[in-house]
């Protein structure tokens, strides 16, 4: 489990529009890398469309705003265009970045259980130390929340 102190994992994935992006490509910035479990369910499109609505804010404080889920570019591209999001969203179809992150985990559904991306949110400073974590989300007023955490950083 990665704990606020540790050095973020690297990841070199293609973004919603095919290009590869890594840590490095933020170079001086801060990043906000949200996990949601899927495109255009309920829950993460609010998530998406409330990240999206703060990018400026985020950007004002040197902050790149990044979610990942393990859809394929073409489902990230539709997602991205059906809710006007702006954030760029990572590709992690071999799950290679929800494993680093440690948010593969069992879920429980009306007492199923499965696997499963939780919805968690880490906070990379410019030095790539993980500075907040944020685990099992709830949606509402988590932007703020985030937001309010770059603010004092």
């Amino acid at each position: 489990m990665l704990q606020v102190g540790q050095k973020a994992p690297d990841f070199n994935l293609p973004d919603e529009t095919g290009a590869n992006v890594s840590l490095d490509s933020f170079s001086g910035k801060n990043i906000v890398l949200y996990f949601y479990p899927k495109d255009n369910t309920p829950g993460c499109t609010k998530e998406s469309i409330g990240f999206s609505e703060a990018k400026e804010e985020f950007g004002a404080h040197d902050t790149i705003i990044l979610g990942a889920s393990k859809d394929s570019v073409k489902k990230h591209q539709n997602f991205i265009k059906k809710q006007n999001l702006t954030v760029k969203l990572l590709v992690d179809e071999e799950g290679t970045l929800c494993n680093d992150y440690t948010v593969w985990v069992k879920k429980k559904l009306y007492g199923r259980e499965y696997m499963g991306i939780e919805r968690a949110t880490f906070l990379i400073g410019k030095d790539r130390i993980i500075k907040n974590i944020w685990r099992n989300v709830k949606v509402n007023g988590h932007v703020q929340e985030v937001l309010e955490t770059v603010k004092n950083l």
